[in-house]
């Protein structure tokens, strides 16, 4: 049995589904997941990373954990009790969703160094282990949608300085094939998609795939800091702010792992535009 924490987001959805999709037993969980979140042939259960006694129940008689690395509540997690409760329900084999900033931003507070200490923990684990590094996600025009859907504006600093950014279904089937698989143990995956997008080319996606024009606004560094502070730490905002503004070498090379890992190209951005315009209509 495979479980998967994180179940009603961008990646865990989509990774229930594609475990279900073959045959696996699955358990979904997260806070607030419910019998809409997740198919018929899988089993949910509310319960809270933050607290690791309430997984027990959910760990038990589990062989494999997807380990979704907390998101904002990243800082409250205590990890080791985490993959304790885990090994004691029977977890062999962990697959940890980290992040990208690990390896670029090694001595950020809100990237490199929380995200260290959740994958050291996993490695020290004495299960097997795989790490799933990806940079950003394509999902992330999600806030977008409301001015895109209401104005047909879309607003971003650094307009034109391209990432690499993913689609969260392709970091899915990699931690589906990691969970499903032998011989990814001891792994660490960068995932990335397969070219630079900037911030404008993505708006372009997203109005063709609308058949509607979208007008770009290249908002300045300020204006979005002050956006993003409504929603993450300050920490966490000045460290994404450089990512985007001013990314390293390694934040934009191209990683052959998604390729190497299912045999496919990733997904491009305007395939995501594509499949998801309804949040945009």
């Amino acid at each position: 049995m495979f479980v998967v924490t994180g179940a009603t987001g961008n990646v865990g959805r989509s990774l229930v589904q594609a475990l279900a999709e073959s045959g696996a037993q699955v358990t979904a969980t997260s806070r607030g997941i419910s019998d809409a979140d997740v198919p018929e042939s899988v089993q949910y259960t509310q319960a809270d990373l933050v607290d690791p006694e309430s997984l027990r129940p959910v760990f038990d008689g589990a062989e494999a954990l997807f380990l979704q690395s907390g998101g904002p509540s990243a800082h409250l997690l205590s990890p080791q009790d985490i993959l304790d409760v885990a090994k004691a329900g029977g977890v062999g084999r962990v697959v940890l969703l980290s992040s990208q900033g690990v390896a670029t931003r090694p001595h950020s507070a809100s990237h490199g160094d929380l995200g260290r200490s959740i994958e050291d923990a996993v490695q020290q684990s004495g299960v097997d282990w795989t790490i799933l590094r990806p940079g950003g996600f394509n999902s992330n025009a999600y806030a977008w949608a409301e001015s895109i859907r209401t104005r047909r504006t879309a607003a971003a600093p650094f307009a034109d300085i391209g990432l690499p950014t993913i689609d969260p279904d392709d970091i899915a089937e990699v931690a589906a094939t990691a969970l499903r698989e032998d011989g990814h143990a001891g792994q660490i995956y960068e995932l990335t998609g397969p070219a630079l997008s900037t911030p404008r080319q993505r708006a372009e996606a997203i109005a063709d795939a609308l058949g509607e024009p979208v007008r770009f606004i290249e908002q300045s560094r300020d204006e979005a800091h002050a956006q993003m502070l409504r929603f993450m730490p300050e920490p966490v905002v000045e460290t994404t702010l450089t990512i985007l503004g001013e990314p390293t070498p390694a934040e934009q090379r191209i990683s052959p792992d998604v390729e190497r890992l299912l045999g496919c190209a990733p997904r491009t951005f305007a395939d995501w535009a594509q499949r998801h315009i309804a949040a945009f209509r």
